[in-house]
């Protein structure tokens, strides 16, 4: 079955993550290199460490925060 989590507060559903399925992976699932996002999972900043050992269930709060590089002159 497909996690379903609430990403960025909207609920989305990821088919090729099951339940218990790792930060790490649901990075990787959407696109973001490692080094530009920070992750916050249900109210908790998941420092970049901890990504491969906590682990998602359905209905998990996520936010991540993608970093665009760039700057003003």
């Amino acid at each position: 079955m497909a996690l379903q989590v609430i990403l960025n507060g909207q609920q989305r559903s990821f088919e090729g993550l099951e339940s218990g399925a790792t930060v790490a992976r649901l990075v990787e699932a959407l696109g973001f290199r490692e080094d530009r996002v920070a992750v916050e999972h249900n109210g908790s900043i998941v420092s970049r460490a901890q990504w491969p050992s906590v682990t998602l269930a359905s209905d998990d709060r996520v936010e991540v925060v993608h970093f665009v590089g760039g700057g003003s002159r």
